[in-house]
């Protein structure tokens, strides 16, 4: 049976095998805190300005009031913004005055938009005004009652805070027009809710702080639903992680996935708040050179991303020459970690890349690597505390130790389930246990180590081959930047491998790539057919999308 729990004697005795009672009651309670504790420290810097943990707590007691004096205690509020300033003391405000965030990605659809308004139930929604021309469209169509607009520029405020705004409207063009009657300004709300008053609401444990939504692991996008319970015990569990090597008031964190993901949400938003960190808020990573020009200005200690981020900050120039002196660690999730990144990453920054793991569903963390870690191992660690991991067949019967199957999880993060969906919610979590989805192995060692999505499985002659093994051995040629492999329909074989590859040298041919693979890969396992693309179609956050690829 491959339940694993393995306290390895390399980890440091003061981290428990169990929670224990809680610190907390709520998320709203543990950031309320935060920001007594922290009041002067810097909290978060956006564009070269700063709010501290008071004007966090200033600010988002103004909104919360403001929120308070139109709406009642449970109703969802969304949030539908980039990494800027306005987020952090969104998510606060609304927790604190008792409602429910659902968090919106502004890269949505209108279709997209108008399912998890309605979904949700959302009352009213904090919105950036590059994306508001999408809600223009759908608004009507929803139960939102009440519209709150921001720009990237309003909290950064000043002459430069203008300009900015004048920029990306009149010069960039990035705000298409859009009719929202009724809707009021983000500083609007903050001086409204100044002559307001705020009343504290307390919250529960089993009450629901947000509204995730998810594509989960079949279907159409569902909101999983997180409770005060699922948010403080992850936050709680992932400090006992890193406590070792973190320092009050000491630690600069890099926010460059979007906060409106459970990933960062968790890790950077709520966790580091904990420690009077400053975080610095990417508003868009994508834009690498102003990524690295951005990191210059730090000695950073922590940065949280994906694969793809991680490999685009190595082929970005100025990255290798900035200051790591200070740098701690960095961890990944969302996506395989490959080796040839980590090992790049190594040289480059002297840190070596750790692996976490998680869903939305489990808020998000679940397994993790010890940090800081000498070398980079391939796994996703171990379970973190009071989490137990197993691995299954697809009838829910354990496996033993190195033999794939679907990875399942049960602990204090597990979701409540999908909102409206008991349907979903009962394949998903199955006696207790949370089915990823994702196909993993378990070691000796009680380490796990993912294999795959189950769905992106190709079958070839009747052999499992994961997209993974390919790509990571691929991205060993110097000169594949990144790849993705997906199946194909084949006569003979009923699938074969076909291999997307963004090259970084246009010399390099499809014979090239299959040769080097085959050094590295067994036979049915080769790409039989390489096809290079100047990019790779991403979701929001950088993951690959493999389904898009094998639809193109």
């Amino acid at each position: 049976m491959t339940t694993a729990r393995p306290w390895l004697d390399q980890y440091k005795s003061d981290v428990p095998h169990e929670l224990g009672e809680l610190p907390y009651n709520s998320v709203a309670d543990m950031l309320n805190d935060a920001c007594q504790k922290f009041g002067p420290r810097e909290a978060y810097v956006n564009f070269g300005k700063s709010i501290t943990y008071q004007q966090l707590d200033n600010y988002s007691k103004q909104l919360a009031a403001y929120l308070q004096s139109h709406f009642e205690i449970g109703d969802s509020i969304a949030i539908m913004m980039p990494n800027v300033l306005q987020y952090p003391i969104a998510v606060q405000a609304i927790l604190r005055a008792g409602m429910v965030v659902t968090n919106v990605n502004p890269l949505y659809t209108p279709r997209e938009l108008k399912h998890q308004l309605n979904d949700s139930d959302a009352k009213a929604i904090i919105v950036i005004e590059n994306t508001a021309c999408t809600l223009a469209e759908v608004i009507d169509d929803t139960g939102v009652e009440k519209v709150i607009t921001a720009t990237i520029g309003e909290m950064v405020g000043g002459l430069k805070g203008k300009i900015m705004d004048f920029v990306i409207k009149r010069v960039k063009k990035m705000v298409p027009p859009f009719n929202l009657p009724g809707s009021i300004s983000f500083k609007t709300a903050l001086k409204k809710g100044q002559s307001l008053k705020f009343t504290p609401v307390k919250r529960e444990l089993d009450d629901i702080a947000f509204l995730q939504y998810t594509g989960g692991t079949t279907g159409v996008s569902k909101g999983a639903m997180l409770t005060n319970k699922n948010m403080v015990s992850n936050v709680t569990q992932t400090r006992f992680w890193i406590s070792s090597e973190i320092e009050e008031g000491q630690e600069i964190i890099i926010t460059a996935l979007p906060l409106y993901h459970i990933f960062a949400l968790t890790a950077n938003c709520l966790t580091f708040a904990q420690y009077g960190a400053k975080n610095i808020l990417i508003t868009n990573p994508r834009d690498m050179p102003g990524f690295v020009k951005e990191l210059s200005q730090y000695q950073f200690t922590v940065l949280t991303g994906v694969n793809t981020l991680f490999n685009g900050l190595l082929n970005t120039p100025g990255f290798a020459d900035l200051d790591f002196s200070k740098f701690k660690f960095a961890l990944g999730g969302g996506m395989a970690v490959q080796k040839s990144t980590a090992t790049k990453w190594k040289q480059v920054t002297g840190v070596t890349l750790a692996e976490a793991y998680g869903l939305t569903e489990t808020s998000p963390a679940a397994c993790m690597n010890k940090v800081p870690m000498e070398e980079y191992n391939g796994t996703i660690g171990i379970p973190i505390p009071s989490t137990d991991c197993q691995i299954q067949d697809d009838e829910g019967n354990p496996l033993p130790i190195g033999e794939p199957g679907e990875l399942c999880i049960r602990g204090p993060q597990v979701m409540l389930g999908y909102l409206n969906r008991p349907d979903e919610t009962a394949k998903t979590i199955v006696n207790g246990w949370l089915k990823t989805g994702d196909v993993a192995v378990m070691d000796e060692k009680g380490y796990f180590k993912i294999v795959d999505r189950k769905k992106n499985m190709i079958l070839v002659s009747g052999f499992n081959v994961f997209p993974n093994e390919i790509e990571d051995a691929a991205c060993l040629h110097d000169h594949i930047v990144e790849c993705a492999a997906v199946g194909v329909p084949d006569e003979k074989s009923g699938e074969i491998v076909k291999l997307f590859v963004v090259r970084s040298n246009d010399d390099l041919t499809e014979k090239d790539v299959i040769n080097h693979c085959r050094e590295h890969l067994t036979g049915y396992k080769v790409p039989k057919l390489v096809e290079f693309r100047e990019e790779l179609p991403k979701s929001n956050v950088g993951k690959i999308l493999h389904k898009d690829l094998r639809e193109s």
